[in-house]
């Protein structure tokens, strides 16, 4: 895991690799190339991982001295890899997955690709032809950004290293923060809430010929095909069985590491499945190594998640260290949180991960595995059984519907009556359906998007159906299709986001293995039936967990994650905080945002009158990314 920098065009300027020496304070490098397109610049700076040795700096040259290798990342098989690139008659000085990276283009190209399990975000330049090849993994875990203009093309782990760049200057991208605002969604497209800045979306790859003046364009290709969903026609025995088996050895080979590995444990079933995996591993080893086990606690009950934490700890004899984080630290650290996080950040649960990698650090664990991932392929979130209701009343199994609301009533507290209105209401006809809709409380909606520069963008579609269309994906119609958008334009790249940026802010590298490409294929494919069942989410994860998990765990039906307590949180401590903050937000941008609106959804919120969600935190989490980065409407 590193940070990376290249331009071509562009003046070479070597503080655009140290602004994030936080990625990287292991090592750095920067080489200057010249092209008939202008200066190229390679940085890099590296977080040691797998060959600690100065063998592993980059930038790094292959033995003909023609390819030069930027690379973030991980290619957890690089051991396969380079014993069948021996076999072709390649030669290795390190024991670096970086060097088996470059020695793999060297002889497959850019079809290499295809061979690569792992995480990566990676840039080859190729000094005989001058040829420069970007490449992203397949699922985005890892991050670049570009910029592309008619000075030049320059590409970067974070943001912040492009800001300033000619032709750039930092101007709210209106349209992506007009998302953000709305629904929380971001990088759902491969625009930034920074005008002129983009990413290379997730499975793409790109090459630029710079033997040639500078054309000032450059077209990314998708060399990462989308699995096909809900084709997979099993039996749940064999659907558990195959899903334990790709999970673990998914895990197996994320265990892979010369510095010490830990785990996130949030005592849900994700990250517990892995805590188990890995404490079993060292098990069968007979090293008598305990799992390093970070976890976030709070007094709160409501979200307070210990006592499955415990659980795992007494099954696993793992090595826990808790933390609980402090209301009134959110605001101390935003400033800086939002730095790290180049863009503003949906709510005060990113704070609660910023906490768990401080400690993680402090501890001296310098890799943690993590959970992300699993909800999206598995349909996880409770927001699912909108389609799984759905689909039951279109294949009139009223019996199951009947059971599952029930279900839900007892062990998710979703009331019989509140299922009624939500799920069934949205497909009975619509006189039936207005009558229900008139029978609930009216709950004031405050128009605070209603500005003439917002409304200007009304035609737009929702970030979730721009997320949709800009990636090519069919509408979703069912829990499958969710599935697919989930992982691959919506809620997933955001928590990647933010997990990179977390971990990396605290030279820590962070390890999903829910994202192995075969184990989220085989999950897309499954059918709908192995998913939500009844009251039960992440039906194979359950069944392939059994006899591994905690009971307690295993059979727990609620859905938090690294939640705060937010809602006491704005009630209480950090009220005035709250207060404050969002009248800096429209001091800042009096135009973006209508005043009276904003003030009153602020009131009704912090005076009970409605619930506390994350629109406060948006609203003030945009004023302090404009003030930090001094960003223009």
């Amino acid at each position: 895991m590193c940070g990376i920098y290249t331009s071509i065009g562009f003046d070479p300027e070597r503080q655009r690799i140290d602004i994030i020496a936080h990625r990287g304070p292991d090592g750095s490098g920067w080489r200057e190339f010249p092209s008939k397109a202008g200066p190229v610049a390679l940085g890099h700076r590296r977080l040691a991982i797998i060959d600690v040795s100065d063998a592993g700096l980059q930038p790094m040259a292959d033995e003909t001295g023609r390819f030069w290798l930027v690379f973030n990342g991980e290619i957890y098989n690089y051991l396969e890899l380079r014993e069948e690139l021996r076999h072709k008659g390649h030669f290795f000085k390190s024991d670096s997955d970086s060097e088996v990276l470059l020695a793999s283009y060297r002889e497959w190209g850019d079809e290499c690709l295809n061979r690569l399990m792992g995480m990566f975000a990676f840039l080859i330049w190729d000094a005989r032809e001058q040829r420069l090849f970007a490449a992203r993994d397949r699922f985005g875990i890892k991050p670049m950004y570009m910029v592309v203009n008619s000075h030049g093309v320059a590409f970067g782990s974070e943001i912040k290293q492009l800001l300033g760049l000619r032709g750039i200057e930092n101007r709210m991208n209106l349209a992506r923060v007009r998302d953000f605002l709305a629904s929380g969604i971001s990088d759902h497209t491969p625009e930034t809430m920074f005008e002129g800045v983009v990413q290379l979306q997730a499975g793409c790859c790109v090459t630029i010929d710079a033997s040639q003046p500078w054309s000032g364009y450059c077209k990314p290709r998708r060399w990462y095909q989308l699995p096909a969903h809900s084709t997979l026609n099993i039996s749940e025995a064999e659907a558990a069985e195959r899903f334990r088996e790709l999970l673990t050895d998914s895990v197996r080979m994320h265990l892979r590491s010369d510095v010490p590995v830990g785990s996130c444990l949030s005592g849900g079933l994700d990250s517990s499945s892995i805590v188990c995996l890995m404490s079993d591993m060292l098990d069968a080893e007979g090293r008598g190594a305990k799992v390093n086990t970070v976890s976030a606690c709070y007094a709160e009950k409501s979200v307070d998640e210990k006592p499955f934490m415990e659980a795992v700890v007494a099954r696993t004899g793992a090595h826990p260290h808790y933390i609980f984080p402090r209301g009134e630290d959110v605001f101390a650290r935003a400033s800086d949180i939002t730095w790290h996080q180049d863009e503003p950040f949906g709510s005060t649960s990113i704070f609660s991960q910023w906490c768990v990698f401080e400690e993680a650090k402090r501890a001296g664990i310098k890799v943690m595995l993590d959970g992300q991932g699993a909800d999206e392929q598995l349909a996880g979130y409770h927001s699912s059984y909108s389609y799984y209701m759905s689909d039951l009343i279109r294949r009139r199994d009223y019996i199951t519907l009947l059971r599952t609301m029930i279900e839900r009533d007892r062990v998710h507290g979703v009331s019989f009556i509140d299922q009624f209105k939500r799920f069934i209401g949205p497909v009975l006809p619509s006189q039936v359906r207005g009558f229900l809709l008139r029978q609930r409380q009216a709950i004031i909606n405050h128009d605070w998007m209603g500005s003439d520069v917002l409304r200007s963008l009304q035609a737009e579609p929702s970030a979730f159906e721009k997320a949709i269309q800009v990636n090519g994906l069919s509408p979703v119609t069912d829990i499958a299709s969710l599935c697919v958008v989930l992982t691959f334009a919506s809620n997933l790249q955001m928590l990647l986001h933010w997990e990179d940026r977390n971990s990396m802010a605290h030279s820590i590298e962070a390890r999903v293995p829910f994202l192995d490409h075969r184990l989220v294929e085989f999950n897309l494919a499954l059918g709908n039936a192995h998913k939500i069942v009844r009251s039960d989410t992440k039906r194979v994860l359950r069944k392939a967990m059994s006899h591994t998990l905690p009971e307690a765990v295993r059979e727990r039906r609620d859905k938090l994650g690294f939640s705060t307590p937010e809602e006491a949180w704005f009630r209480g401590p950090l009220r005035h905080l709250i207060q404050d903050g969002v009248e800096a937000t429209i001091r800042r941008y009096p135009d973006l945002l209508e005043p009276k609106g904003t003030r009153a959804l602020m009131a009704d919120m912090l005076d009970g009158r409605r619930s506390v969600d994350f629109t406060l935190w948006r609203i003030v989490n945009l004023g302090v990314w404009g003030e930090r980065f001094g960003v223009s409407l």
